[in-house]
């Protein structure tokens, strides 16, 4: 049967490439938006979960567009932080204000440096549209990522537009920072295995 083509609703190309690279082995196409021939409105993120917002954002692009389309979203989440410093779905954003690339990890880094190392987990959240009576969604355990460590000190080496944070993650089982790591392994990363797996588990 012919390759299922699917639009990623995201604005991120080293999200795009991941996911596409992680998609290939299941006849899934996955198309970006700079792929459509017409841009979207900018869909509303005021969700409090990563689902919400994942809704939100996927059910924008298929009325848009009406073609099957998924989104993903994500919260960071500290163990042992008071509520007020959780970043949740507001990774980018503190006190308001949305952070460069180099203020966050000058934030996170401060972060790291008050508390010692932080032990952290995302908690990633996928809807796919595949028309307004099939919706299908998926935020649990198996879509979140293993804990891994915010440290205080950012990796030196050259880093990856797009993961910012990825700078200053240490894998807990290596002890390596994530960009030290190989393509196949970051790719896991930024797509957890139950994600690959939601979409393993669709008849598409």
């Amino acid at each position: 049967c012919a390759m299922k083509k699917i639009l990623f609703g995201t604005g991120n190309p080293a999200k795009l490439n991941a996911m596409r690279r992680r998609l290939s082995e299941l006849d899934i196409e996955v198309l970006g938006l700079a792929d459509m021939d017409r841009e979207a409105p900018s869909p509303s993120e005021d969700g409090s979960t990563p689902l919400e917002n994942a809704r939100q954002k996927a059910l924008c692009y298929y009325d848009f567009y009406q073609i099957p389309v998924f989104s993903c979203d994500s919260g960071l989440y500290f163990e042992g932080l008071q509520q007020e410093l959780q970043p949740g779905i507001h990774v980018r954003t503190v006190s308001g204000k949305c952070l460069t690339d180099q203020e966050m990890l000058a934030y996170y880094g401060g972060l790291a440096e008050k508390y010692g190392n932080l032990r952290a987990r995302y908690r990633h959240a996928v809807c796919l549209v595949m028309d307004r009576e099939h919706i299908y969604e998926a935020m649990d355990d198996s879509t979140a990522s293993e804990v891994f460590l915010i440290t205080a000190v950012p990796y030196a080496g050259v880093r990856q537009k797009g993961f910012p944070l990825d700078s200053l993650s240490v894998s807990l089982g290596t002890g390596k920072y994530f960009y030290e790591m190989d393509r196949e392994r970051t790719d896991h990363l930024a797509v957890e295995d139950g994600v690959l797996n939601f979409f393993r588990g669709l008849e598409l």
